[in-house]
């Protein structure tokens, strides 16, 4: 990201809300109405922050980091490097007044099942994702091409020298230099890490003719049952 910023592919601004808030101390949390434990984040400074982002800069898609929202993806990364301008709105404490969400949200966005005391680590998650695929931020937009989940499936393993290693060697096919039994292994690679790590992958991912018969053949080596079966 930082090499992104000094190219002027990506300009990256944080705000602080409690810039913003009304309240002589900065305050931005007060208790909940209706009682209850912890505490919850002020509309006003939220909403004060958001009116002048916008005013400066035009028009954006506002996000909400929330353990609440719609699982991040690589296709979300993928399409929002399309996007003019992203504004991520990082909840605290119990969370935000809920009529920020109403009024401003467009997407509320989880990193995953679990919760953390603030939405600045998942913000940089996904702003890390969406740069990275931003032509020109990459040495190699090919290796971006190639990652696990790009393409709906796990990365294939990958190998460097030396050729042996604490008495492991590089699989023989990739020293052949035979780039399409090379690119076969590699697909057999990925659908076979993806078959036994994350399986409901597949049943969503664009599968050709030939990665069904490559997930066939690996179900018959690693004797793993269709579902048919």
């Amino acid at each position: 990201m930082g090499r992104a910023q000094e190219k002027n592919v990506v300009d990256i601004h944080v705000h602080d809300v409690r810039d913003y808030s009304d309240d002589r101390h900065r305050k931005v949390d007060d208790y909940p109405y209706g009682g209850g434990p912890g505490m919850v984040m002020r509309p006003q400074p939220i909403a004060a922050a958001l009116a002048a982002i916008l005013s400066a800069a035009g028009p954006g898609r506002v996000l909400l980091l929330s353990p609440q929202g719609t699982r991040f993806t690589q296709k979300m990364a993928k399409e929002w490097t399309g996007e003019d301008h992203l504004i991520f709105i990082c909840g605290h404490y119990k969370g935000i007044d809920e009529r920020i969400r109403e009024r401003y949200v467009q997407e509320e966005i989880s990193v995953g099942d679990y919760v953390l005391t603030g939405g600045e680590l998942p913000a940089l998650v996904v702003i890390d994702a969406v740069v990275r695929l931003i032509p020109g931020v990459l040495g190699d937009l090919e290796s971006a091409a190639g990652d696990s989940f790009h393409e709906g499936v796990l990365d294939h393993p990958h190998y460097t020298r030396p050729e042996e290693f604490d008495g492991m060697r590089v699989p023989d096919i990739l020293l052949s230099g035979h780039h399409e039994q090379i690119r076969l292994w590699r697909r057999r690679e990925s659908l076979r890490r993806t078959l036994q790590n994350r399986p409901d992958l597949l049943d969503r991912a664009p599968l050709s003719d030939e990665d069904r018969r490559l997930l066939e053949d690996i179900r018959t080596e690693e004797g793993i049952p269709t579902k048919e079966e």
